[in-house]
């Protein structure tokens, strides 16, 4: 177990040396600063565990210090107690404004001292557990996704290719009855071109940087999708759409959108399994503005059917890859891509039961990108 490491902020050296010799005769390691700029100056050298700040101090007093640490992204994590002789409620709530962990008054006492800046180096070390445990934990996840991709993969090509080769072998058997080559051929380019699809979403899974964004009308985008996911997949029953915001623009990646929003529809229409007439699959998409606090403004778009509903052994998986309600040859990364894509645009996707039954999908788009996520990376 590593020594800890406090620093003690005090421009009065008596104060200074009575909390050194305290906290080192309890085997921790102390480190001394008599103004401010010093302190800020051996924290970037340092890097202490705990630091221990006087309030009151000429030029930079400990409340200007607090708030240059919380400033910094690599300083705000470190806990500070604050050390004054001020006791009034007003005082202390300030300090604990500006990022402080704890409050000790003057005169102080060595003992109690002691045990709060303990309790605040546990406090510390618990902390680092947690962060080191959600480190792993998503390390674990993404593990488990890298093989749950592999593993349906390698099932769906393989059976796409059976199916290749099974009407290849077709091909060659009706070799001269061209109505039989024709149609087999059509099955060829239709399994070929499902590959195709595999490794196209897959790849888009893949990509890190974030997308550039362009300003569109939101009546042209959803048209856009709509147009995609008639064309794509071959449909023609119309999609009843309520969009209010039909003068509104959004900054988006035009494609990016059309394809998300294409995924969510084909993933509505397959809700109603192959059994339901095309006349009886309805889909409903509706828009709204959703003004979130912390976050900004977004645009709300529904897509509801009123098919089967969420199965309740996939409810907890939808959106890992090849997780599907359904059997054929070569689907399961849908909802997977489309998730991924609208994140990465600053959004996300979400999927609820819809009263009466059927499914409500929920897409959530920024109005506009903020300026953090144009220049970030993809955390993925």
């Amino acid at each position: 177990m590593s020594v800890p490491n406090i620093l003690v902020v005090d421009d009065q050296p008596i104060n200074v040396q009575l909390l050194k010799r305290k906290l080192e005769r309890e085997g921790m390691r102390v480190t001394a600063a008599y103004s401010g700029q010093e302190a800020l100056d051996l924290v970037k050298q340092e890097k202490p565990d705990l630091i221990l700040l006087d309030v009151m101090m000429p030029e930079m007093d400990g409340i200007e210090v607090c708030q240059q640490l919380q400033a910094d992204e690599e300083t705000r994590s470190i806990p500070v107690i604050f050390v004054t002789a001020r006791t009034s409620k007003e005082g202390k709530l300030e300090g604990l404004g500006v990022g402080a962990v704890d409050y000790i008054t003057k005169p102080i006492d060595l003992d109690e001292t002691l045990a709060r800046v303990q309790t605040q180096l546990r406090f510390a070390a618990i902390n680092r557990e947690i962060i080191d445990l959600q480190r792993r934990l998503t390390e674990a996840r993404r593990a488990a996704t890298i093989g749950a991709v592999t593993q349906g993969i390698a099932h769906n090509l393989n059976n796409l290719l059976g199916v290749v080769i099974g009407y290849l072998d077709l091909i060659k058997a009706y070799h001269d009855k061209p109505e039989l080559v024709k149609k087999n051929v059509q099955h060829v380019e239709e399994a070929v071109q499902r590959i195709v699809s595999i490794i196209r979403q897959l790849s888009s899974l893949v990509v890190k940087t974030r997308l550039p964004v362009t300003k569109a009308g939101l009546q042209q985008l959803i048209e856009g999708g709509l147009q995609r996911y008639r064309t794509e997949y071959k449909i023609s029953q119309p999609v009843t759409l309520q969009n209010p915001l039909a003068g509104l623009a959004i900054e988006t990646h035009v494609e990016v959108f059309e394809e998300v929003l294409s995924k969510i529809l084909i993933n509505a229409w397959e809700a109603y399994g192959e059994d339901t007439p095309p006349e009886r699959r309805p889909i409903l998409v509706v828009t709204e503005l959703i003004d979130q606090p912390a976050d900004g403004k977004f645009v709300r778009i529904q897509v509801e059917d009123q098919g089967r509903g969420i199965a309740p052994d996939i409810r907890d998986h939808m959106f890992e890859p090849f997780i599907s309600a359904k059997h054929t040859v070569g689907v399961g990364m849908g909802l997977t891509v489309a998730r991924h894509a609208l994140r990465n645009m600053g959004g996300e996707v979400t999927m609820e039961d819809r009263p009466g039954g059927g499914t409500v999908a929920v897409l959530m788009h920024p109005l506009a990108r903020k300026q953090k996520q144009l220049t970030n990376e993809q955390p993925d």
